[in-house]
C-alpha cells in the first residue's frame, strides 16, 4: 500500500472541493477496498464510501480464497483495515445487492455504485459424468477448508487413495498442496476444525494434476510448485518426456516455469508416502463412475502454434484411463450475474471501457461502473487489483460533474433507514471487529492463528447472544 497521506502531522491537505461525491461499493476483496482507497484519498472531489458485502465478514478471496499455509499473504488485510477506519467509509456486511436491495434502489441513494463482486463461481469442464459425487469445482474445495459459508455443507470423501486436479493454474497448485500436506503442519493455521480432522484422516496418498497444453503454457508460479517440491515426504513427479521448448520466445514467467520442470524431471527420484504427478498435453473427455467417481478418461493432445504466437491443444484420438476417487476441476473462475447490471455470459464478467459499465447498446451506463475480477476477468494476483481500482476511479472522477449535476442529493442516513425499514440485518465493520477478536481468541485457546466462525447463524449469534 502506498504510504498513508494521514501518517504526517505537517502535511497540509487541500479542503474536499464541493459536496460530498457518495458512492456505494459492492464487494469487500481486494479491488472493492482498492476503489475505497482511491476514492477517499483523492484530492479534488470529498468522497463519502458505503461498502456492501453479501457475508457478514469481509475481505473476499483474502479471506475465503488464500490457503490457510500461505499467511503471510493475508496481511494486506491490515492495509484493508486502514482504509475502513477512515471517517468516510461505512461497511454493511449481510446485505447482498440485487436481492436485498435491488440497483434501482441504491441508484436513488448514491450518485455512483462500483461492483467489485470478484468471480464467484467456477468453468465446467463440460463432459460427461461431471456431476457425478466426488466430482467437485475447486472453488467448493477451497471455500470448505478456507470457512466460506456456501460450502460447509460440502461432504468431501478423501477415503480414496488418488485424487486428480484438472487444471494447472496456482488454484490447483493450493489444492494438491493441501491434499498432499502433513495435517500437522497446518494445525496453527486458520483452516477449519472440520477440513483438519478431514485432511487427519484422508487416504489421499497420490494427486494428478493435468494441463491440457505443454510446460510452456502452465498458468502456476513457479514457487507454487517449489512449494510442494518442498514439503516432507511429498514427491513430486512429470509424466512422460519433456518436449524441447524454445526458451527465448518465452515471458520471464513461462521461462523460470519451464527451467524449474526440466530440473525436476532430471532430479533423482525422492522416496515418499505421497506423491504429486504432473500430466501436460491431456484433457479430461469423461468423467467415469456409477454411483460416485471412479476415474477419468484422458485424451492426450497435440499442440498447435498459431502466427500471433497463441498456442492450442488438439486431441490425438489417444485415450487412457486414471483410476481416482475424486475429481477437482480447476480450469478458471468465473463472475456471477447481478441482477439488473448487465453481464457477459460468455466471458463471465461486466461489460465495461475503463471500468465504466456498458449497456446493451455499448454505450456507458450512468453511474455504473466495475473493478478487479468481474471487471477484467479471473487473473493476476491481489495486488494486480490496484491497477485496475485506480483506472476505474479514475473514469468515476472525471464522471464526477456530471454525476452530481444529474442526480438529486444523497444523504448518509437514508441508506440505514432503507436497509432497517426491509429489515436487513446489516453489520458495521465495528461487529466484524468484535467477530474478528472472538475467532482470534477462539484460535488461540486451541494454538491456532484463528478459529473461523463458518456459518452466518454462527456469526449473528454470536453478535447476539440473546
Amino acid at each position: 500500500m502506498d504510504s498513508d497521506p494521514h501518517s504526517n502531522p505537517h502535511a497540509v491537505e487541500a479542503p474536499p472541493i464541493g459536496p460530498a461525491l457518495r458512492v456505494a461499493v459492492v464487494g469487500s476483496g481486494p479491488a472493492a477496498f482498492y476503489t475505497a482507497d482511491f476514492l477517499l484519498r483523492d484530492k479534488t472531489a470529498h468522497v463519502e464510501v458505503d461498502m456492501f458485502e453479501r457475508l457478514p465478514t469481509p475481505f473476499g478471496l483474502v479471506r475465503f480464497g488464500v490457503a490457510p499455509d500461505h499467511q503471510s499473504i493475508k496481511r494486506v488485510i491490515a492495509a484493508f483495515e486502514r482504509i475502513a477506519g477512515h471517517e468516510s467509509f461505512r461497511f454493511f456486511g449481510n446485505v447482498e445487492i440485487g436481492n436485498d436491495l435491488p440497483i434501482e434502489l441504491l441508484l436513488a441513494e448514491y450518485h455512483a455504485l462500483v461492483f467489485a463482486t470478484g468471480s464467484a463461481t467456477d468453468k465446467r469442464l463440460g463432459v460427461p459424468g461431471e456431476d457425478l459425487p466426488g466430482s467437485i469445482p475447486a472453488t467448493a474445495f477451497v471455500g470448505w477448508y478456507n470457512g466460506h459459508p456456501d460450502f460447509q455443507t460440502q461432504h468431501l470423501d478423501l477415503s480414496t487413495e488418488r485424487a486428480v486436479v484438472v487444471g494447472m493454474g496456482n488454484v490447483a497448485m493450493d489444492v494438491a498442496r493441501i491434499l498432499v500436506r502433513d495435517p500437522r503442519e497446518l494445525s496453527d493455521t486458520d483452516i477449519t476444525h472440520d477440513a483438519l480432522i478431514a485432511l487427519r484422516q484422508s487416504k489421499i496418498r497420490e494427486v494428478v494434476l493435468l494441463g491440457r497444453r505443454g510446460i510452456a503454457q502452465a498458468a502456476f508460479e513457479h514457487g507454487e510448485l517449489a512449494d510442494i517440491v518442498s514439503l516432507a515426504d511429498v514427491a513430486v513427479s512429470i509424466d512422460g518426456e519433456l518436449p524441447e521448448v524454445d526458451s527465448s520466445t518465452l515471458s520471464p514467467g513461462a521461462r523460470k516455469n519451464v527451467e524449474y520442470l526440466r530440473e525436476l524431471a532430471a532430479a533423482p527420484p525422492k522416496p515418499a508416502s505421497r506423491r504429486v504427478r504432473l500430466r501436460f498435453q491431456a484433457s479430461p473427455v469423461a468423467v467415469l463412475g456409477g454411483d460416485r467417481v471412479s476415474g477419468v478418461r484422458v485424451e492426450h493432445n497435440t499442440l498447435s502454434y498459431a502466427t500471433d504466437g497463441s498456442v492450442s491443444a488438439k486431441g490425438s484420438g489417444q485415450y487412457e484411463e486414471i483410476p481416482c476417487g475424486l475429481v477437482l476441476r480447476s480450469i478458471g473462475y468465473r463472475g456471477v450475474a447481478i441482477a439488473g447490471v448487465p453481464f457477459d455470459e460468455q466471458r463471465g464478467v461486466i461489460p465495461n471501457e475503463l471500468g465504466r459499465v456498458l449497456g446493451v447498446d455499448g454505450h456507458p451506463l450512468p453511474g455504473l461502473y466495475t473493478a478487479g475480477w468481474i471487471k477484467r476477468g479471473p487473473t493476476g494476483l491481489v495486488g494486480t487489483n490496484k491497477g485496475d481500482a485506480k483506472e476505474t476511479v479514475s473514469a468515476l472522477l472525471a464522471d464526477a460533474r456530471l454525476l452530481q449535476a444529474t442526480h438529486a442529493p444523497c444523504h448518509p442516513q437514508r441508506i440505514v433507514e432503507l436497509l432497517r425499514e426491509r429489515k436487513l440485518r446489516a453489520l458495521s465493520f465495528a461487529d466484524w471487529r468484535r467477530l474478528d477478536l472472538l475467532e482470534l481468541e477462539a484460535g488461540k485457546a486451541k494454538g491456532k492463528v484463528r478459529e473461523k466462525l463458518v456459518s452466518i447463524e454462527a456469526m449473528l449469534r454470536a453478535l447476539d447472544p440473546h
